[in-house]
């Protein structure tokens, strides 16, 4: 198999992601929340590892006739913002009003953010939260907190996206990148887990789920407050 076929099958790959999205939405619909959730997950590794091997492969010399970042936008607009977002509504999670202005707020902001150039910093990180509402909501799902604490959650993270915070990139920042790769693996593994319980309250995926998150959430602000030491 040549290079180009392989770089080829790459961009195959991350198409499989419109699929999944789309059993996704049809979970969704039958509010089968378990189950759409799984099915973002796999969504979520799938885009975990195409970025890699899209950089091995050297996609955009030898596949150039497909965008793969186009491709990837599109998809992770459906599986991080869209389908998350409609879920959380449909869910009653957030009652009245509420859900009203979340799912507002959750997609005007993202596809704002998708399209700004400079959502990258130098590190590979994030400028801003990177629209992960598939993680958040999930997060919610298992946990369930009062609304008022899912509304302020949201609109915090929203106004987030357009400040100078940095968000790492699990796989692409490398300071630290010996502990958030494992913990994007970890966060991966307990949402699938709370995901296959159908987020049964006993589960200690949950609690997998929150510490994780944190540091996930966390770690690129920790990282511009604490400076890093440059080697003599």
């Amino acid at each position: 198999m040549n290079i180009q076929t392989k770089a080829l099958l790459v961009h195959l790959l991350t198409a499989t992601g419109a699929v999944f999205a789309m059993l996704a939405m049809l979970a969704a619909v039958d509010e089968k929340w378990g189950l759409m959730f799984l099915w973002l997950v796999v969504a979520f590794a799938v885009d975990g590892v195409d970025g890699p091997l899209a950089r091995h492969y050297h996609v955009k010399i030898n596949a150039p006739q497909y965008d793969g970042v186009l491709m990837d936008l599109i998809i992770d607009y459906l599986t991080y913002v869209f389908i998350p977002a409609y879920a959380l509504f449909k869910s009653g999670l957030m009652p009245g009003w509420t859900g009203w202005v979340a799912i507002i707020v959750i997609t005007f902001a993202s596809v704002v953010y998708f399209a700004d150039t400079r959502m990258k910093t130098k590190d590979n990180s994030f400028s801003g939260f990177p629209g992960c509402w598939n993680m958040l909501i999930l997060v919610l799902f298992a946990t369930e907190p009062n609304f008022w604490v899912m509304l302020a959650l949201i609109i915090v993270l929203a106004a987030g996206m357009f400040f100078p915070l940095k968000f790492i990139h699990p796989t692409r920042t490398m300071r630290w990148r010996m502990l958030s790769f494992p913990m994007a693996l970890a966060w991966t593994f307990f949402a699938g887990w709370a995901a296959w319980v159908d987020f049964h309250p006993e589960s200690w995926a949950h609690w997998g789920l929150v510490v994780t998150s944190i540091y996930l959430l966390s770690a690129g602000v920790a990282q511009q407050i604490v400076p890093e030491r440059k080697l003599a």
